[in-house]
C-alpha cells in the first residue's frame, strides 16, 4: 500500500499487508483519490488475485463502494506522477519517503480486531479510545493514539514510549499546554504564504513550549526520549541539539516580526468627532499584528490621515450640529448627528427632518451650504438623511488609502516571515508532532493513574530459542480488569491470566468468555504500544501480531453467510499467525452444523497448537473434547460457576478445567423468554440428552480466588528545613513581577507549614520530617500527572494580585475550573502535595489564617474561620490521620 500526502510532499510504502489489514487502513485513512494497480487482476499468488475474490471478496467489496482508477507500471512512479497532475505540482517537485522500516514492528491490526475492541468506533462495542485519554483530550492527540494502536510500533519504540510515560508519571514540575498544530495545515499555510498573525502566534507557542521543556531538567529528559517516537511518526531524523537551536531561531524570528500578546506599542486611532467604532473596524484587521519598528512610516501616515479626517469632521459637521441643538424645539424638530455608516466604511452627517435651505442667513450658514447628499461606491444617493462635504470625502479617501497601504504592508511582511519559516519547515513539523505526542502521552498517564492502571513489563522474543512449551515467552496479566470498567471504583471482576501456550476455553452463556478475550486483546495491544494496562501487574511479550476474532455477521451484498465470513477471517488469521503471535477466537464454528463444525474447530486448534502461538479459542462445542486431537501444548480453561440458593450462577472467574454447563435455559429465561417455552425446552433436553446430561453436566471443581493481603499503611514523615528569605519585602515592589511574587508566596508557604508541622512533631518519636516542596504553575501551564489522586494544597495568584487558598484531590480539574471563570484565564498557581486529605484541609486553614500576616491579600479569608488551626495549637493526633 502506497500512501501519498500531497500537502506534506511525502509518501509511505507498506508491504506484506493482509487483506484484513488493508481494509483497516482503507477504513481509517481519509483520501481524496484511490488507485488500484492492475496486478490485482493478474497476480498468480492466489491470495490477492482480483478475479478470485469475485463479487464477494472483502477488498473487492470495500473498493467497489468507492471511486477508484486503475494504474499500470511502477506503482510509486506512476502514482506520484498522477498526484502531481491532480494537484498542479511542477514536475521537479520531490516527495520524501517517510517509511520507517523495522523487522521487529508488529503487523497492523486486522479490521475485526480493531472494531471488536473499539479502536475503530463500533456500535455496541466498548470503545478503548474513551478510556485511554481524559474526555477533554481530543483532536490530534487522539488521532495519534488511534494510529499507534492500529499500527503498533517496533519493540524499541514501544519500550521508549513506556519509559517516557513512567517519567511523566513521576515528574513534579508544571507542564506546558502543548499547543497542537496540524503539520499538514502548517505546511500548506507557509507554502501558500497565507499564515496570519494568529497562526504565527500558534507557531511561536509551539517552539516556545519546546524551549520551555528544554530548560526544565525533568521535561528535557522526556523531550530527548520523545525524539524517537517523533521520528517514527514523521520520518524525520533530527539531532537534538540542532532541533533546539533551530527552535530558538524560529522563536526569535517570529518575535522580531510579530506583535505578541500583551505588547501595546500600537493602539487603535482615536480622535474627536470621529466615532470610535469607525477606527476600530478599519484598523483592527491589521494594527497590532506587526511590530511598530517595521512600519513606523506607514503608521505615521495613517495617524496623519486620521487626524485630518477628525479636523474635517470638526470643521464641517460640528457647527451644523451646534445650530440644530440651539434651534431644536422641545417637542421635536430637526435632528442631526455624526454617525459611522458601516456598510459604506464612511463617517457622515445624518439629519432627520432636516433641510439646509431653511437656515439661510443663520449662523453656520457656510457649513450648511457645503453639505451634499452622501453617495455610495457606485455613485448612487444613499438616502435623504445622509450628508457629507467635499473636505470630509477627501479626508475619508486619504484615510482609506493610508489604511489600505498599511494593511498591504502587514500582509507583505507576513508573507516574508512565511518564506523565512518555510526554510525550517522540517523543524516546525517535527516540533508540532513532538508536542502532539507529548500531550497524548501526558493525557494517557493522567487517565491511567486515575484508573489505577500499571506499566507492564515488556519482553522481546528471543530468536535463538526453540519454540516449545518450556521456552515460550509467557503472557502474564495479574488481576486483569475489563478495560471499559473503572477499576478504581471496584466495579469489575478481576482475573489473573498466566498464558504460556494455547487455551481452549469453555464456559456458560454470560460467563465472561468474550469479555475475557477482549480484555486480554486490549491489554496486550496497549502493552506492545508502550501504554499502561488495566491490571495490577503484567508481563507482556512483544507479539508480532495480535488478532481477535469475535462473532461474524452475514453479508448479503457479498453473497456470503456468517459462517463463510467466519471461515474467511480465520483463514487470514491462520495464514498470518506465527509462534510470536497472540490469537484469540471467540465461539469458534458456531455458525454451522454441530458435528462438522466441531471437527473444523478441532482441526483449527491443532493447527494453532502446532504453530506454537499464544492465544485462546473459546467454544460451546463440548464434543471437541471427545475428538482425538493431536495437540501438545493446549491447556483447558473454563469460566467458573457456583451453585448458590438452588441455582447455578457464573462467577466470571477464569479457572482450570472444562465447563460443560451452558446456562442456556437460565439465560433465555433472564432475557424474557416465555415460561412455557423454557419448560418445554427442559423436557426435550431431558428426554433427548438425559444420559449425556447425567455424565457431563458436572463441573471439575471451583477455584476460589485468594483474598489480597492489605498493604501496609505508610506513615508520612515530615522534616523541617527553613531556608526562606525575609518576607518583609514590600508587596508593591513585587506586584509588577509575577515570577518574584510566585517565589515569595512559595517561601511564605514553606515557612508557615514547615514551622507548624515541626511544632506538632517535636515531641513525637518520628524518624524524620519531609520538606514542603512548592511547585509553580504558570499562566499557560498545567500540573503534572503525579498530582492525580494526591491531596494538594494550592494558592491561586489572581491577575488582580489577590490570592486564593484551597485544597483538592484533583488539582488539574480544580485549576481548569478556576480558569474557566471570567478574568481568571491567566491565573498562576503554587501548590504542594501532602499525605492525605485531612492534613490538606488543616494546612489550607493554616495558610488562610496566616498568609495575611505575611502581607498577602486573600479573597477567601472568611474560610479560615471554620477552624482555628492557624490560630491555636493542635495535637499531632488531629493533624495526621490515624490508619
Amino acid at each position: 500500500m502506497v500512501r501519498v500526502f500531497e500537502t506534506m510532499k511525502t509518501y509511505s510504502i507498506e508491504d506484506g499487508l493482509t487483506e484484513e489489514a488493508l481494509l483497516t487502513k482503507l477504513r481509517t485513512c481519509s483520501s481524496h483519490h484511490l488507485f488500484l494497480h492492475t496486478s490485482l487482476k493478474h497476480n498468480s499468488s492466489g491470495t490477492t488475485r482480483w478475479g478470485e475474490f469475485g463479487d464477494g471478496g472483502l477488498l473487492w467489496g470495500e473498493c467497489n463502494a468507492r471511486q477508484y482508477e486503475w494504474l499500470e507500471g511502477n506503482p510509486l512512479t506512476v502514482l506520484l506522477s498522477k498526484v502531481k497532475g491532480l494537484y498542479g505540482l511542477e514536475d521537479d517537485v520531490r516527495f520524501r519517503n517517510i517509511t520507517v522500516l523495522s523487522e521487529s514492528r508488529p503487523r497492523p491490526l486486522h479490521l475485526s480486531t480493531a472494531t471488536q475492541i473499539g479502536v475503530i468506533p463500533t456500535e455496541g462495542i466498548p470503545c478503548i479510545m474513551k478510556v485511554l485519554l481524559p474526555s477533554n483530550c481530543t483532536g490530534l492527540p487522539t488521532l495519534y493514539i488511534r494510529d499507534l494502536l492500529l499500527n503498533p510500533p517496533p519493540y524499541e519504540i514501544a519500550s521508549k514510549i513506556q519509559a517516557i510515560c513512567r517519567l511523566m508519571s513521576d515528574i513534579t514540575c508544571s507542564i506546558p499546554d502543548f499547543t497542537c498544530v496540524s503539520s499538514a495545515k502548517l505546511v500548506k499555510l507557509l507554502e501558500l504564504r497565507e499564515a496570519n498573525h494568529i497562526e504565527f502566534c500558534r507557531i511561536k507557542n509551539v517552539v516556545d513550549e519546546i524551549l520551555f521543556m528544554h530548560k526544565n531538567p525533568e521535561l528535557n529528559e522526556i523531550m530527548q526520549m520523545l525524539m524517537d517516537p517523533t521520528w517514527l511518526a514523521t520520518g524525520l531524523k533530527i539531532q537534538f541539539d540542532t532541533f533546539v537551536s533551530e527552535c530558538e531561531w524560529a522563536s526569535h524570528t517570529i518575535s522580531e516580526m510579530i506583535s505578541l500578546d500583551g505588547e501595546t506599542d500600537q493602539k487603535i486611532s482615536s480622535y474627536p468627532g470621529v466615532p470610535s467604532d469607525f477606527f476600530q473596524n478599519m484598523e483592527s484587521s491589521w494594527k497590532g499584528r506587526i511590530k511598530k519598528m517595521h512600519m513606523e512610516d506607514i503608521l505615521e501616515e495613517v495617524e496623519r490621515a486620521a487626524e485630518f479626517l477628525s479636523i474635517a469632521i470638526t470643521e464641517d459637521f460640528l457647527p451644523v450640529i451646534s445650530r440644530i441643538r440651539a434651534m431644536n424645539a422641545p417637542l421635536g424638530g430637526q435632528r442631526g448627528e455624526i454617525l459611522y455608516a458601516r456598510e459604506h466604511d464612511a463617517v457622515w452627517f445624518k439629519g432627520k427632518r432636516f433641510s439646509p435651505a431653511v437656515w439661510a442667513g443663520s449662523p453656520g450658514e457656510e457649513q450648511i451650504k457645503q453639505l451634499k447628499p452622501a453617495l455610495d461606491s457606485k455613485g448612487r444617493k444613499v438616502g435623504e438623511e445622509w450628508f457629507t462635504t467635499t473636505k470630509v470625502e477627501n479626508a475619508l479617501t486619504g484615510y482609506h488609502e493610508a489604511s489600505a497601504k498599511a494593511k498591504a504592508r502587514v500582509i507583505e511582511l507576513l508573507r516574508v516571515l512565511s518564506g523565512q519559516l518555510l526554510t525550517k519547515i522540517n523543524i516546525l513539523v517535527f516540533a508540532s508532532m513532538l508536542l502532539v505526542i507529548a500531550k497524548a502521552l501526558f493525557a494517557h498517564v493522567s487517565e491511567g493513574r486515575r484508573r489505577k492502571w500499571v506499566f507492564p513489563s515488556l519482553s522481546n522474543f528471543s530468536v535463538s530459542k526453540a519454540r516449545d512449551t518450556a521456552s515460550t515467552d509467557g503472557l502474564v496479566l495479574n488481576c486483569l480488569s475489563p478495560y471499559w470498567f473503572d477499576a478504581s471504583q471496584g466495579s469489575a471482576v478481576l482475573n489473573t491470566v498466566d498464558m504460556k501456550s494455547l487455551f481452549l476455553l469453555t464456559g456458560p452463556n454470560g460467563g465472561g468468555k468474550s469479555s475475557l478475550l477482549r480484555s486480554i486483546c486490549a491489554a496486550s495491544l496497549l502493552g506492545i504500544c508502550g501504554f499502561m494496562v488495566p491490571a495490577e501487574s503484567a508481563s507482556i511479550p512483544n507479539f508480532d501480531s495480535i488478532m481477535l476474532h469475535m462473532k461474524s455477521y452475514d453479508s448479503p451484498a457479498d453473497r456470503k453467510s456468517s459462517f463463510q465470513i467466519e471461515m474467511s477471517e480465520i483463514k487470514s488469521l491462520i495464514a498470518e499467525a506465527t509462534s510470536k503471535s497472540l490469537v484469540l477466537v471467540d465461539e469458534i464454528c458456531r455458525g454451522t452444523e454441530t458435528a462438522k463444525g466441531t471437527c473444523i474447530a478441532g482441526s483449527i486448534i491443532e493447527t494453532l497448537d502446532s504453530i506454537g502461538c499464544l492465544g485462546i479459542v473459546s467454544t460451546h462445542l463440548h464434543g471437541i473434547f471427545s475428538l482425538p486431537l493431536l495437540t501438545k501444548n493446549t491447556v483447558y480453561k473454563a469460566m467458573g460457576t457456583a451453585y448458590t440458593d438452588g441455582q447455578t450462577k457464573p462467577t466470571w472467574k477464569l479457572r482450570d478445567g472444562i465447563c460443560r454447563e451452558s446456562l442456556a435455559f437460565e439465560t433465555a429465561q433472564r432475557e424474557g423468554m416465555p415460561e412455557n417455552i423454557i419448560f418445554r425446552a427442559e423436557e426435550l433436553y431431558l428426554s433427548a440428552f438425559a444420559e449425556k446430561a447425567s455424565t457431563e453436566n458436572g463441573l471439575n471443581g471451583h477455584s476460589s480466588p485468594g483474598s489480597d493481603s492489605k498493604r501496609a499503611s505508610q506513615t508520612c514523615q515530615l522534616q523541617t528545613t527553613i531556608t526562606a528569605r525575609s518576607v518583609g519585602q514590600s508587596r508593591s515592589e513585587l506586584s509588577d513581577r509575577p515570577d518574584l511574587l510566585q517565589k515569595d508566596v512559595g517561601n511564605a508557604i514553606t515557612i508557615i507549614c514547615e514551622k507548624k508541622l515541626a511544632e506538632l512533631y517535636k515531641n513525637q518519636t518520628v524518624s524524620g520530617l519531609g520538606n514542603v516542596k512548592c511547585v509553580t504553575i504558570g499562566a499557560r501551564e498545567q500540573p503534572p500527572p503525579s498530582t492525580i489522586g494526591a491531596s494538594s494544597v494550592y494558592v491561586m495568584l489572581r491577575p488582580d494580585k489577590k490570592f486564593y487558598v484551597g485544597e483538592t484531590d484533583d488539582l488539574e480539574g480544580r485549576i481548569r475550573s478556576h480558569r474557566l471563570k471570567e478574568g481568571m484565564q491567566t491565573a498562576a498557581f503554587v501548590y504542594f502535595t501532602v499525605p492525605g486529605k485531612s492534613v490538606a484541609c488543616q494546612l489550607e486553614t493554616l495558610l488562610i489564617n496566616q498568609l495575611p500576616d505575611h502581607g498577602f491579600q486573600l479573597t477567601n479569608i472568611a474560610d479560615g474561620k471554620h477552624r482555628n488551626f492557624g490560630a491555636s495549637p493542635l495535637s499531632v493526633e488531629t493533624a495526621i490521620p490515624v490508619r
